[in-house]
């Protein structure tokens, strides 16, 4: 007599595991999670026979078969229990991903369980490697971008400049990140251009390669990469803030300032304050600039006086900078002010 009143158990539907890696990270580096699905799985499945985790795989023994299921065949797969491990290409798999949902809300196929295992994440700074990349093929490749050089560049640091503070001072948190970008690209452009070591000016290029010539003193003598660039920021935020890094202690901003300026006094060697104030920059901004750095360093000098505007600002930017305010930022504040009640008697609106 057979006995009906146990049911029989369910066959195990077994397990997909999508395990997402970035590119960003090196191929080989992955979490200690990933490592133990992959030597547990049953099965491991890649379509992409150039994906960067292969070697690494099969150098710890991990067996990939190079395949391209849809959804229904891997469900299949998975029969009795079985585990299956996807690896996905940089840009993902929809089509797969879509069909298993699919599957899912069709109610009519017994799911085995789904997972999203991240074998490697995008640290903090992760899309900068991003844009080295990218700016590395389009100089390469780009006819306008491949003959630019950091003298004909100059001009366009100085336009993003003014319209990065233009975005600060108007609030525009969006168009803030946009400028951001742009004064980053001009960071990133000439850090790319300064790697094959040519003058500021890129003569001593002959051939126009953008390669220095052997012989004409260009070469990659001088020559410097964005790492440099970064490396050389880092060891300065991290000798300028001995309170932070370090033992020296700073309760204020005031002693924050205080060990910058001793830090950079000893890294400079100058000899006088007025050294590495560069006086290209905006005549306000210049006045400020040096009556701040007499100030700071106690020198006792009088202001020039003469006749006309010129010494009548100066006195202004002085004045200005004493009282803790931004002459250029001030005067700026009022031209926009200016600029509205000269639209508004032209009748023109916002």
């Amino acid at each position: 007599m057979t006995d009906h009143s146990q049911s029989t158990a369910p066959e195990p539907t077994g397990r997909i595991v999508l395990l997402t890696t970035s590119h960003r990270v090196a191929p080989g580096v992955l979490s200690w999670p990933a490592w133990q699905v992959l030597h547990a799985a049953d099965r491991v499945l890649c379509a992409d026979p150039g994906h960067p985790q292969l070697p690494y795989l099969r150098e710890a023994g991990v067996e990939v078969e190079h395949a391209a299921p849809d959804a229904h065949e891997l469900v299949e797969a998975c029969a009795g229990g079985r585990t299956v491990v996807v690896l996905p290409g940089g840009e993902g798999d929809r089509r797969l991903t879509d069909g298993l949902a699919r599957l899912a809300g069709s109610g009519r196929v017994s799911m085995p369980g789904l997972e999203l295992l991240p074998g490697s994440y995008d640290l903090p700074g992760a899309r900068l490697l991003d844009l080295v990349q990218v700016m590395d093929r389009v100089r390469r490749e780009c006819p306008w971008t491949s003959r630019q050089t950091h003298r004909g560049l100059a001009k366009y640091a100085i336009e993003e400049a003014y319209e990065l503070v233009e975005a600060i001072e108007a609030g525009d948190r969006e168009e803030l990140r946009e400028e951001l970008g742009d004064v980053l690209l001009q960071v990133v452009f000439h850090a790319r251009i300064a790697e094959e070591g040519l003058p500021a000016d890129g003569e001593g290029d002959g051939d126009g390669d953008g390669e220095g010539d052997e012989g004409d003193g260009a070469g990659t003598l001088g020559a410097f990469s964005i790492d440099d660039v970064a490396g050389a920021l880092v060891e300065k935020l991290i000798h300028r803030h001995p309170h932070v890094f370090g033992d020296a202690e700073a309760e204020t901003p005031e002693d924050v300032h205080a060990h910058w300026q001793r830090t950079k006094a000893v890294e400079k060697q100058r000899e006088s304050v007025t050294d590495g104030v560069p006086v290209g920059q905006p005549g306000l901004a210049l006045a400020a600039k040096l009556a701040g750095r007499a100030r700071a360093g106690g020198v006792a000098v009088e202001l020039p006086r003469g006749e006309g505007i010129g010494y009548e600002l100066l006195e202004l930017a002085a004045r200005a900078e004493a009282e803790g305010v931004d002459p250029e930022t001030a005067l700026r504040a009022a031209a926009r002010v200016y600029r509205e009640a000269i639209r508004a008697a032209e009748g023109v609106g916002g």
